[in-house]
């Protein structure tokens, strides 16, 4: 099969069969082969029987319904491991994304060799309450994660190469910094094409502010990973260490004026009226349970068995 796409979906009834007819008509005209995997993330409207009737009449058609909202990160895991396409196109179900870029990403993929590559909405049809956070967003994205040549780490749109999603994994919120997993993963080739971005025609946005600053604790949280995810002693030694290396010199002060005072016949005053009893007590205290915590961390380790373990109601 060449190419799979992805659509992750939630409250989409009016534009999913307008969507499947415009991949379907893209497809056909190019001659590919392929399927369109719809994910319905736990839907209140009458999204999954529009899934059934499009499978009705297609046998390229195949869904997946959670039995309620897990969010859009599950949604794509559980695509990529159903995905059979040798290239794997996501893309979003409110028709702001175009079936019309997929030949030139399918183009990129297998001609260029790029591993992922990523769209980039540059003329955008959203509210200034959504692109000013975007770019604050994406322009912090792209210094902690060191991809400087994506514009638009949340897009939509993107292709990758079948082996990049099979040896990824999406999970919480992560699939806004899916290019991070990738390079992490030792898929370093990643590309970036300018898509047409359209106005939304059906429905209403599911931005929200909460969702940009979930989005920046997000990549705090895959930054550590990275950095930290399999040896997390280095990062809580390291804080430890420091504390207790603060707390040890505290104590020294306390030490060396004590013997001043014994040396000079000076009235000894108690440890307690000094401010570094306080300071080397407190971060001799945080500096074990730094220690402490690396060690739980490197027991515990950062996987969890059911960590993707997702309610699936029924498949088709």
């Amino acid at each position: 099969m060449d190419i799979s796409v992805i659509v992750p979906l939630y409250n989409e009834e009016e534009s999913l069969p307008e969507l499947y007819s415009w991949i379907e008509r893209v497809m056909n005209e190019n001659n590919f082969s392929f399927e369109v995997i719809f994910i319905n993330d736990g839907s209140t409207d009458k999204s999954w029987k529009v899934i059934e009737d499009l499978k009705n009449k297609s046998d390229k058609v195949k869904g997946i319904k959670f039995r309620r909202n897990y969010g859009k990160s599950p949604a794509l895991y559980c695509g990529f491991k159903k995905a059979q396409g040798e290239v794997v196109i996501t893309m979003d179900a409110d028709l702001q994304d175009s079936p019309d870029e997929i030949p030139e990403l399918y183009r990129m993929i297998t001609e260029e060799n790029y591993d992922l590559v990523s769209g980039y909405k540059q003329k955008r049809y959203d509210p200034l309450s959504k692109t000013i956070p975007t770019k604050l967003f994406n322009a912090t994205a792209r210094k902690i994660s060191g991809i400087k040549n994506l514009h638009d780490f949340n897009c939509g749109l993107k292709a990758y190469k079948k082996d990049v999603v099979k040896n990824i994994e999406v999970y919480g919120e992560m699939h806004r910094y899916i290019p991070y997993l990738a390079k992490n993963a030792g898929f370093s080739r990643i590309g970036e094409k300018i898509v047409h971005h359209q106005a939304r025609k059906y429905g209403k946005s599911k931005f929200g502010f909460n969702r940009f600053f979930n989005g920046y604790l997000d990549l705090i949280t895959l930054w550590f990973l990275s950095c930290f995810g399999r040896e997390p002693m280095h990062m809580f030694g390291l804080l430890g260490s420091l504390m207790f290396f603060i707390g040890f010199i505290s104590a020294a002060v306390i030490g060396t004026d004590k013997l001043y005072c014994l040396a000079s016949g000076i009235p000894q005053r108690l440890v307690t009226s000094s401010p570094y009893f306080y300071i080397s007590l407190t971060m001799m205290i945080i500096g074990t349970q730094f220690f402490l915590a690396g060690f739980v961390g490197d027991l515990v380790s950062r996987s969890s068995s059911t960590r993707n373990d997702y309610q699936i109601e029924e498949e088709i």
